[in-house]
């Protein structure tokens, strides 16, 4: 025996890849809806429920075209974003946002996603903001 292993050698050890949440901070901050879309499987959804959206009857964005159109809408608007709490796992993450218009109306978002290799499949969002009323 010549203490010799045959066989194809270890190139990489492959490890678990999970979202990226320096570029979610990063995108809201920089109101950069590509390097948020750029998070999101082709296939992906998300539901956001909220006054107007109900759980019952939530919007549903599909795709990442349609995810990309969601963000530049959101993005675009006159008001600040600011990413408060990121949790992020293998196959799951959460974070919330703190958002403000030049009015002082303020919106909260927080949010749920079920990763696969990294990226969001399905998001679950909960929004709620003052009423200006």
């Amino acid at each position: 025996m010549t203490g010799r292993c045959d066989g194809p050698p270890m190139t990489s050890i492959n490890t678990p890849t999970k979202l990226d949440g320096a570029a979610l901070r990063r995108g809201f901050a920089d109101h950069d809806a590509a390097t948020l879309t750029a998070l999101y499987a082709d296939d992906a959804t998300i539901e956001v429920a909220d006054a107007r959206t109900t759980p019952s009857s939530p919007l549903k964005i599909e795709g990442r075209e349609a995810i990309h159109a969601y963000h530049e809408d959101i993005l675009s608007r006159d008001m600040t974003h600011e990413v408060d709490t990121v949790a992020i796992g293998e196959d799951s993450a959460g974070f919330s946002v703190r958002c403000a218009y030049p009015d002082g109306v303020r919106v909260v978002c927080v949010a749920t996603a079920r990763l696969v290799d990294g990226l969001i499949v399905r998001q679950l969002v909960a929004q709620a903001w003052d009423s200006t009323i």
